[in-house]
């Protein structure tokens, strides 16, 4: 008789090629007795893709693949975005949590037609990642388990890293340089080392994409953002790919240092945490969208988008975005959207990006009425009667409550209040 072949855990492994999922893949070998698929998604991380299927090939992974979702994280995740001006606690533009619901979909996708038992990822348990990962694969595809190498044997980056050298993996990170790096078209952040203390600078050595301050020009740029419905489509008059937009802007701001943040954040778990990105083309997009609907949206609507945006950017940093109330924000956002056509020029200079010209067809703003000049048609007559009415409310209210602070204190003297006339 035939023995049984024991079945090996078949895991597909979300790899950046970074410390965390380099270490991963030995680690699940040996825990799980696992066949390793490493899947990389490729949102526009250049500087992390090089070499990076090769080193997991090198560190024990059965098959190593990559997938090109650059177009798609920027049609369907970084327009959205953009359309609602999306910053997470007004500061941090969601370089990070935009890509992965796109990786943790991918992810899903590539484990069900491969019939893979597991998804696993290099989240630690202390971070958001791992809540975006997991609630997404438990959204979209409940029948697979879902396992967290970092978070389940507990160790941190100095352990990780002998553990590698241990095994003598091929890794990219060393004890010397202990900054860890996530980097895709809408930003880097970086984590680690001297970072994590709040009162320490960011030292220089951890920016990329805004060089040092000493080569900024020391002469502003300007450029003009084309939008389409509240997508940006130009950059001065020319038009451009989606892709090849966003790396014009993150390549143009960044030469001025535009993009820097550095940020106390209140992560999902519940815990603060300093956080350094650099996202200059966004930082520059979403600047310029602001400033094309300053021109076209009614002052009520701009208001009540305004709440909407802040709900719709704290779903995505929470790892929501496979959430029907996302997907509802975004359809209202969506159809405000239909006059944000136009143009904006910005102005590059010394760090930062400023909006200071803006052109639409939808525009609000008459001449005609907002002139001080002799072209002036606003019917200045009617002010008086508007003033009156709108603060007849507080004048009322103003009368009302002196009568009643007045009959409090004991006085003798009546309080006689007239009600205002025309």
């Amino acid at each position: 008789m035939a023995k049984s072949v024991k079945h090996r855990t078949k895991v597909v492994l979300a790899y950046s090629g970074g410390l965390d999922t380099s270490v991963a893949i030995p680690w699940l070998g040996e825990r799980y007795d696992a066949d390793v698929t490493c899947l990389t998604v490729d949102v526009g991380q250049q500087g992390e893709l090089k070499g990076a299927l090769d080193r997991a090939k090198l560190n024990g992974a059965a098959d190593a693949r990559l997938v090109d979702a650059k177009a798609t994280f920027v049609s369907d995740f970084l327009w959205p975005a953009v359309q609602a001006n999306a910053l997470y606690q007004g500061v941090y533009p969601l370089s990070t949590a935009l890509a992965r619901p796109l990786i943790a979909q991918t992810l899903a996708e590539v484990a069900v037609a491969s019939h893979a038992d597991a998804v696993a990822h290099g989240c630690t348990g202390k971070g958001n990642d791992q809540v975006r990962f997991d609630v997404a694969i438990h959204t979209l595809a409940p029948q697979l388990r879902v396992i967290a190498p970092v978070r389940e044997w507990n160790m941190n980056r100095e352990d990780e890293i002998r553990y590698a050298e241990q095994r003598r993996l091929k890794i990219r990170v060393t004890a010397a340089s202990p900054y860890s790096v996530d980097e895709n078209l809408w930003g880097r952040s970086i984590e680690g080392g001297r970072l994590e203390d709040p009162d320490a600078a960011a030292p220089e050595e951890v920016f990329d994409w805004t060089g040092h301050p000493d080569q900024w020009p020391r002469e502003p740029e300007e450029l003009t953002v084309g939008f389409e419905q509240g997508v940006p489509v130009s950059i001065d008059d020319h038009r451009r790919a989606p892709v090849e937009l966003v790396r014009e802007m993150n390549e143009r701001a960044g030469r001025h240092g535009v993009g820097r943040i550095d940020h106390v954040e209140d992560r999902v778990v519940g815990i603060k945490s300093r956080e350094t990105y650099e996202c200059p083309g966004a930082i520059a997009l979403l600047e310029a969208h602001r400033a094309i609907e300053t021109l076209v949206l009614p002052r009520d609507l701009l208001q009540f988008k305004g709440l909407v945006d802040r709900r719709f950017s704290d779903l995505v940093y929470e790892g929501l975005w496979f959430s029907p109330l996302r997907e509802a924000l975004q359809a209202f956002i969506a159809s405000t959207q239909e006059v944000a056509t136009g143009s904006v020029r910005l102005r590059l200079f010394q760090g930062s990006v400023r909006a200071v010209g803006r052109t639409s067809e939808y525009s609000l703003l008459a001449p005609e009425l907002a002139t001080y000049g002799t072209a002036s048609r606003f019917p200045q007559e009617l002010a008086v009667g508007f003033i009156h009415l709108y603060g007849l409310p507080n004048q009322l209210a103003h009368a009302r409550r002196a009568a009643a602070r007045a009959s409090r204190v004991g006085t003798k003297r009546a309080a006689r209040q007239v009600l205002p006339t025309a």
